[in-house]
């Protein structure tokens, strides 16, 4: 065994002096108390650093296929009703949602900004059952009444009950309503009368749709859409002739969840017209992202990059619907941001180095400056130095 001690006192890497052979020095301690209190700050920082999550970023091919992209919007034009204003979506694949109502909330304000009425469904009236009787007949006792679409009708079976119905039937048929005071259900319900009544309203408009996830748009315009040729165009072609405002100010819009700490491109974003009449459009560059926090919670989102532009056109020009139109097409790169500790033993190889670093540092300043001293006290001694 004394054999084993011995020989484990010879690999010892610390050879110790007799305290006797100790030299303590004045500029010694300041050295070793500047160097005590830089390893205590760094040592601080460090562990501070290791408390906290880091976000590591990693850019992948998005292989997704066959998934929904949730778009959601809080959008409010201060010179357009709640009346006449609309939502359309499309994408590339030919599908086309046209005066979407459903997950869709309006809020009729005024020119204060202050709000005058909520409502989720749009102008005109409950819809009916679907009726028995043919075109024109009148609602008598227990008979139900089966409103005409004045042409537009599909077939001998299809009626319309209200205006929403009548417009319904004439954008399906890619018709313009030229004169809503002479069909009957539009003037049975007012529908003239709603629109002046909300004369010098404005509107909010704020809700979420669901999509496909491929390059579209979507756009919120004054009269319910349809398509003439190649030309998209507004139903309420006899409102046309007005000049549409088309300022807005956009609250919030977001494609999917929201990710803790981004905040989006066109949030608070507001925009005046100042020409009569014009189209403005958003130009999205929609990047799919997760978001993975500290626990393992993983948030299926998407960031999107942003160009504007507004085109002019005259009143009485239907070649450009007015409106604000949002261009979105889909980055194939995905982002993923994961939220992680740094691992412990990353941390201790960083407090030793840290500690191990000064004291070397140090060392080298005290043997610079103990060496130092000790040849001019030399060079004194001998006279070099007057």
């Amino acid at each position: 065994m004394d054999k084993v001690f011995n020989k484990l006192r010879n690999l010892d890497a610390y050879p110790k002096i007799n305290e006797d052979f100790y030299n303590r020095t004045l500029s010694g301690g300041v050295i070793t108390l500047v160097s005590s209190i830089a390893m205590l700050l760094l040592f601080f920082s460090e562990f501070r650093l290791y408390l906290h999550t880091v976000t590591e970023t990693r850019l992948i091919v998005d292989t997704s296929r066959g998934e929904k992209l949730h778009i959601n919007f809080d959008v409010t034009f201060p010179a357009i009703r709640c009346s006449l204003l609309s939502v359309d979506a499309m994408d590339i694949s030919g599908e086309q949602h046209l005066d979407i109502r459903h997950d869709i909330f309006m809020k009729r304000i005024n020119s204060h900004g202050n709000v005058i009425e909520v409502r989720q469904e749009g102008i005109g009236a409950p819809k009916v059952e679907k009726p028995l009787q043919k075109h024109g007949g009148r609602l008598e006792h227990n008979e139900t009444y089966c409103g005409t679409c004045f042409g537009a009708e599909m077939s001998d079976d299809d009626c319309c009950n209200s205006c929403e119905e009548v417009r319904e039937a004439y954008r399906k048929r890619g018709w313009a309503i030229t004169n809503p005071e002479l069909i009957d259900q539009c003037k049975r319900e007012g529908f003239i009368q709603k629109i002046k009544d909300e004369e010098g309203e404005g509107c909010n408009i704020h809700g979420s749709l669901e999509v496909n996830k491929v390059a579209g748009n979507f756009h919120f315009s004054p009269g319910k859409g349809f398509h003439h040729s190649v030309v998209h165009l507004s139903d309420l072609l006899a409102f046309q002739m007005d000049t549409y405002n088309i300022s807005h100010t956009i609250n919030k819009l977001s494609f999917g969840a929201s990710i803790p700490g981004v905040v989006n491109p066109l949030d608070k974003v507001h925009w005046v017209q100042e020409t009569p009449n014009g189209m403005y459009q958003y130009f999205l560059k929609v990047v799919p992202t997760i978001y993975t926090n500290i626990r393992g919670h993983k948030i299926n989102s998407n960031q999107f990059s942003v160009t504007e532009h507004y085109k002019s056109t005259e009143p009485g020009h239907f070649n450009l619907n007015p409106g604000v139109f949002f261009f979105y097409d889909l980055s194939p790169i995905k982002v993923t941001f994961t939220e992680e500790h740094i691992p412990f033993l990353h941390f201790l190889t960083s407090v030793c180095a840290i500690i191990g670093g000064i004291f070397t540092i140090a060392g080298l300043v005290d043997s610079f400056v103990y060496h130092g001293q000790k040849a001019i006290k030399k060079k004194i001694e001998l006279g070099k130095f007057t």
